[in-house]
C-alpha cells in the first residue's frame, strides 16, 4: 500500500463537529495528516465539492456469510465495517451437529448447507482472509451458541449445556468477538429464562464488550421488553444496545415515548444503554417470527409436524391472530423457497388468502407448510413520527438490519445509509450533516469498541467514503429494491481504494 492523496474536499469528521475544507494525507492503511497537502502521492483523488467523511459502520448487520464473498450491497453505500452476528445469529460456533446451524441461521443468514465455524477466532480468521471490502467484526449469537449445545429444544437448559455455553462466550469474546447477542423473538433463544441470559451477560460484563439484544417484544409488551434487558443490564454491568427499536403495530405506537423515556432515565441512573434503528417504517424477517415460537420446537421437522396435525394448527392458529399487533395488509411476502411460489412474492398476506379463497391465518401456515418453513416477509411496523424519534435520538446510532433473501430484500440492504443521508437528513431535515455523519461512524465505533475507526484524525484507519450531499440518496424501493446507491463517489478501506465513481475496484490482495 502507498501514499493517497484526498485534495479539495470539505471534511465532516465523524464526531459532529462542523464540517472544515482541508486535503487528507494517507500513508498505507493510515491517515498520516489534516491540511493543505503539496507532496506528489501514489494517487491523487479529487474531491472538489464533495464531502469526505470516516467509512461509514454498519452495526447491526446480518451479512455474516455474504461478506466473505465480497458482496458489493454495503460498500457501494460507503459501509467499511461491519458488525455480524446480530439478533442471536452468528456463524459460530458450529457444534457437534454442524446441521442444525444452517437450519437454524439460514432464514436471517441465507446460507446453504454445511457452513459453521468451530469458533470466533477461526470465523474471524476467515473473514479476515476472505473480505477485502468490507472489515468484519463479529457478536456471540446467543441462539446458535444455544444450538450448539442443545440443539433446536426449547426450555431452560442443564448446568452442563449452560457451563458450556459460558465457557464458549468467554472464549469468544477472549478471541476478538466484540460482544454478544440475543434474539428473544426466535426459538430456541425466545424460551431462555431470565437466569440464563443473566450468567452469560455476566461474562460479557467481564469482558467490558457490548451486549446487543433483539428483544422479547415491541408491540403490546414493548415497555416490559424494555424493562427486562435494563434490569439485566443493571444486575450484571454489562452494555446494553437495543436493537433495531421500534413500536410494531399502529396500536401501540404511543408505546415508544414511554419505553424511550424508560431507556433516558436508566442512563441517567448510570447504566450504559443506547439502542439503534433503521431509517425506514418497515422492516423484514422470517415469517415463522409471527408464529408462538413453540411450534418451532424440534426445528423444522417440528413445525411441520405440529401445522400437519388438525388441533395442533388450530391452536397455533388461535395464538397467532391473538398476539398479532398488524394488519394482514402489512405484511408482505418477500422471499420463498420454492418456484411454485416465486408469483406470491411482493404480495400481502390478505392478497394471497384473497386470491386463495381462505382466511389470512390459513394462508400463513398452508404457506408455511409447503415452503417447509423457508418464507420471509416485509412488515410495515411503524409511524413516521415514531420513526423520526428514534433516528432523531441522542442514544440512537443507525443500522442497515439488511439480510439476503431468495426473493425479494428489504431496501435497507442496498440502501440504508444513503438513505439516511440523502431522504432523512438532506430531504426531510432532520438531521444536520455532521451529526448524521456521527450516527453511522464514530458513535457506533464508540459502543462496538472499534479502535480507531469511525473518526478522521492523524492516526486512524483511513476507512473513508467520498459522497456528494446534494445528491446522495438511495432510489431503491419496497418494489424495486436491488438499485445501487447514488452520490457516493469513492469509498478507501484501510487506505485501499474499493469503489471509484460508483463502481466496485477489482479487489486487492490484503497484506
Amino acid at each position: 500500500m502507498g501514499t493517497v492523496l484526498l485534495h479539495g474536499g470539505t471534511i465532516v469528521d465523524g464526531t459532529g463537529r462542523a464540517s472544515f475544507p482541508a486535503d487528507l494525507w494517507i500513508e498505507g492503511d493510515r491517515i498520516a495528516s489534516i491540511g493543505r497537502c503539496h507532496a506528489d502521492p501514489g494517487l491523487r483523488i479529487d474531491c472538489t465539492g464533495l464531502t469526505v467523511a470516516p467509512g461509514f459502520i454498519d452495526a447491526h448487520s446480518h451479512s455474516d456469510l455474504q461478506v466473505l464473498e465480497n458482496r458489493p450491497e454495503k460498500v457501494l453505500q460507503g459501509v467499511t465495517t461491519e458488525v455480524v452476528g446480530n439478533c442471536g445469529f452468528s456463524a459460530f460456533p458450529a457444534g457437534a451437529n454442524r446441521g442444525a446451524l444452517p437450519e437454524f441461521a439460514n432464514g436471517i443468514l441465507h446460507g446453504g448447507d454445511g457452513w459453521g465455524w468451530d469458533s470466533a477466532a477461526a470465523y474471524l480468521a476467515a473473514a479476515k482472509a476472505a473480505s477485502n471490502l468490507i472489515h468484519v467484526e463479529s457478536l456471540v449469537g446467543h441462539g446458535s451458541l444455544r444450538v450448539a449445545f442443545a440443539g433446536m429444544r426449547s426450555g431452560p437448559l442443564s448446568a452442563a449445556e449452560l457451563g458450556g455455553m459460558e465457557r464458549v462466550l468467554d472464549e469468544s469474546l477472549a478471541s476478538g468477538a466484540c460482544g454478544f447477542s440475543t434474539g428473544l423473538m426466535y426459538a430456541p433463544g425466545e424460551s431462555a429464562p431470565l437466569a440464563e441470559l443473566e450468567q452469560l451477560c455476566r461474562v460479557v460484563a467481564r469482558h467490558g464488550k457490548i451486549y446487543a439484544t433483539h428483544m422479547r417484544d415491541y408491540g403490546f409488551h414493548l415497555i416490559e421488553a424494555v424493562d427486562e434487558q435494563i434490569a439485566l443490564a443493571r444486575r450484571t454491568g454489562c452494555r446494553l444496545q437495543i436493537s433495531h427499536l421500534q413500536a410494531v403495530g399502529e396500536a401501540n405506537w404511543t408505546r415508544q415515548a414511554p419505553a424511550l423515556e424508560r431507556i433516558e432515565r436508566a442512563r441517567d441512573e448510570g447504566i450504559d444503554v443506547s439502542f439503534d434503528c433503521y431509517p425506514y417504517v418497515a422492516g423484514s424477517t422470517v415469517l415463522t417470527q409471527w408464529l408462538p415460537q413453540r411450534a418451532l420446537e424440534g426445528g423444522t421437522e417440528g413445525l411441520i409436524h405440529r401445522l400437519s396435525d388438525a388441533s395442533e394448527r388450530s391452536r397455533i392458529a388461535r395464538e397467532t391472530v391473538d398476539a398479532m399487533a398488524h394488519r394482514w395488509t402489512d405484511l408482505f411476502i418477500s422471499a420463498v423457497a420454492s418456484a411454485a411460489n416465486q408469483q406470491l412474492v411482493g404480495l400481502s398476506i390478505q392478497a394471497v388468502a384473497e386470491a386463495r379463497g381462505c382466511k389470512p391465518i390459513d394462508a400463513v401456515l398452508d404457506l408455511l407448510l409447503e415452503e417447509c418453513g423457508a418464507v420471509n416477509m416485509l412488515e410495515f411496523n411503524q409511524s413516521l413520527e415514531n420513526l423520526r424519534q428514534t433516528v432523531t435520538h441522542p442514544l440512537s446510532n443507525i443500522i442497515s438490519d439488511g439480510f439476503y433473501v431468495n426473493g425479494r430484500p428489504h431496501p435497507r440492504l442496498h440502501g440504508a445509509f444513503a438513505e439516511f443521508l440523502g431522504g432523512v437528513c438532506r430531504e426531510k431535515r432532520w438531521l444536520e450533516l455532521p451529526e448524521a455523519v456521527r450516527k453511522i461512524t464514530s458513535r457506533p465505533a464508540e459502543r462496538f469498541g472499534l479502535a480507531g475507526r469511525g473518526r478522521i484524525a492523524e492516526g486512524c484507519i483511513a476507512d473513508l467514503v467520498v459522497f456528494d450531499p446534494e445528491t446522495v440518496g438511495s432510489p431503491a424501493t419496497y418494489d424495486r429494491p436491488e438499485q445501487p446507491p447514488r452520490g457516493i463517489h469513492y469509498v478507501l478501506s484501510a487506505g485501499r481504494l474499493t469503489v471509484r465513481a460508483g463502481k466496485i475496484v477489482a479487489p486487492q490482495p490484503v497484506s
